[in-house]
C-alpha cells in the first residue's frame, strides 16, 4: 500500500511554499493541494514506500503499510520522529502494543562532512568514482583498453 495522507491530520504544514513530504519525497509524489491545503500522493501506483514521508510529517498525518517482516497484517505502526532518533510504535490485532527505538543520525546536525574525510576530491569527468583510486587503495583504476 502507499502512503495515504489522512486529510483529518493534515495541515499542510501550516501552509509553508512547500510541505515536509514534498521536501522529501524521493519519487517526488507527494503534492499540496492548495484550495484545500492538504498534501496528498498524486501517483499512488509509483511510491517506493520508502517511509520518509511517513518519518516526516509533524502531524503524524501520512500513513504507510508496515512491511511483513516486523509488522504482521492488520497491525498499524506510526513512527513519532525526534531529532536523534525514531519511536516506532506497532499495535498488533491482538491489542499489543510495542515500542522501539531507532537512530536516524551517526553525527550531530552539521557535523558531517560533504566529501567524507576524503581530501583529494574527484574529477567529474573522470570514469571513476569520486573517491577512486585513494578508497581502493591502489594508485590507479584499471580499465580495459581497446
Amino acid at each position: 500500500m502507499p502512503s495515504y495522507v489522512n486529510p483529518e491530520k493534515c495541515d499542510g504544514c501550516k501552509a509553508l511554499d512547500k510541505t515536509a513530504c514534498q521536501h522529501i519525497c524521493p519519487n517526488d509524489l507527494m503534492v499540496l493541494d492548495k484550495g484545500l491545503m492538504k498534501a496528498f500522493n498524486r501517483e499512488p501506483e509509483m511510491c517506493w514506500e520508502c517511509y520518509n514521508c511517513v518519518k516526516i510529517c509533524p502531524q503524524q498525518a501520512v500513513d504507510v503499510r508496515g512491511y511483513a517482516d516486523f509488522v504482521p497484517m492488520g497491525a498499524s505502526v506510526v513512527p513519532m520522529r525526534a531529532s536523534k532518533d525514531i519511536m516506532w510504535t506497532v499495535k498488533f490485532r491482538n491489542g499489543t502494543v510495542k515500542r522501539f527505538k531507532f537512530p536516524i543520525r551517526t553525527t550531530d546536525e552539521g557535523t558531517a562532512v560533504p566529501d567524507g574525510g576524503w581530501q583529494t576530491p574527484g574529477n567529474l569527468k573522470d570514469h571513476a568514482l569520486f573517491t577512486e583510486p585513494a578508497s581502493l587503495r591502489t594508485d590507479n583504476i584499471w580499465t580495459l583498453k581497446k
